[in-house]
């Protein structure tokens, strides 16, 4: 399917301006719907995330939903924050499921983002979509832990729960996606490697899983083509690796000689001056792609060495005025 009108909600933050940026640029329509709408060259709509408006008749006669809205995890458990990343979750999906059912002519793909963090922890094999454990029973597992594990199967449970027998849907389980950009998870870890203190965290042997933007942006556009794929798909690049490697790629690629290990209470220490958790460092998330694998798609960054070395080059670029602008891939 080529699509010719698609709808992103929760669509202002990086990756909804990314895949905008992209559709934009393809002479694809595009309708972004958002708390805050600002200044873009497609349509802001504006919603709330939880009721139906107005911004529901975008929906009919669309031909892609590509739901990314949710709080940011990037913040302190505590009883309100839990609330607002559970809820902004479950509501956005309930009404974008909503406007989905009324529509006389529903979109033909609804793409909803989840998180590979659903997986186990777990070191010692891959998790894929066929065999991969789902987490929340470990041994020894904090709290926080199996509160992320309870709002991702409760944000998928939304969508499987939907009536709309006339639109395919895909569940997006999605690894860190790795740019440049000033906020995203590389540029905090490269910022950290250019201090001195990127070296391992605590041992080390947690499994990071990954995607380099560009690649999250052709899998979403390979995805939207191949009609015949639904259910859970992973994003993730095929080659996750233990922290320490991890980061002595960044550091390589940065050209930083040194990187201070981080003790556990060092993390967790930094994590509450931060105002987040250790759980975003410390839990192995040993996630691949098997089904996009199977069906032939080939990533353009399957290693974390070169894709590293991509982005810090990207960011020179960037900064020089190049260009390298994020919504092409």
């Amino acid at each position: 399917m080529k699509p010719k009108k698609v709808i992103i909600a929760g669509g202002s933050g990086f990756l909804g301006s990314m895949l905008a940026r992209g559709f934009h640029e393809n002479g694809i329509e595009v309708v972004v719907l958002s708390r805050h709408p600002k200044l873009s060259p497609w349509k802001v709509a504006q919603w709330d995330g939880h009721s139906l408006d107005t911004w529901a008749c975008e929906i009919n006669g669309a031909d892609v939903v590509i739901n990314l809205a949710g709080r940011n995890v990037n913040c302190r458990y505590n009883e309100r924050n839990r609330q607002e990343i559970l809820r902004s979750r479950i509501d956005a999906t309930r009404v974008i499921r909503k406007a989905i059912a009324i529509a006389a002519n529903p979109p033909k793909l609804w793409l909803q983002m989840s998180t590979a963090t659903i997986y186990a922890h777990r070191t010692d094999a891959d998790n894929d979509e066929f065999t991969g454990v789902i987490g929340g029973s470990e041994p020894g597992a904090p709290e926080e832990w199996r509160f992320s594990i309870d709002v991702a199967t409760q944000w998928e449970a939304a969508v499987n729960s939907a009536a709309v027998p006339r639109t395919r849907r895909v569940i997006l389980r999605t690894a860190m996606v790795m740019a440049p950009q000033p906020g995203s998870p590389f540029a905090t870890l490269r910022n950290l490697v250019r201090l001195g203190l990127g070296g391992r965290a605590a041992s080390g042997k947690q499994y990071i899983s990954w995607i380099h933007h560009r690649d999250f942006g052709r899998a979403v556009d390979f995805l939207i083509a191949h009609d015949d794929i639904s259910g859970i798909v992973n994003l993730a690049a095929p080659e996750p690796l233990p922290n320490a490697e991890f980061m002595r790629a960044i550091r390589d690629a940065c050209g930083a000689r040194i990187g201070l290990p981080a003790a556990p209470w060092m993390l967790a220490a930094g994590a509450w001056a931060l105002r987040s958790e250790t759980e975003l460092i410390l839990k192995s998330r040993r996630v691949v792609p098997a089904r996009l694998l199977a069906r032939g798609f080939e990533f353009a960054h399957p290693a974390w060495p070169k894709a590293a070395r991509d982005l810090c080059g990207e960011r020179a670029e960037s900064t020089a005025g190049i260009g390298a602008t994020a919504g092409t891939w």
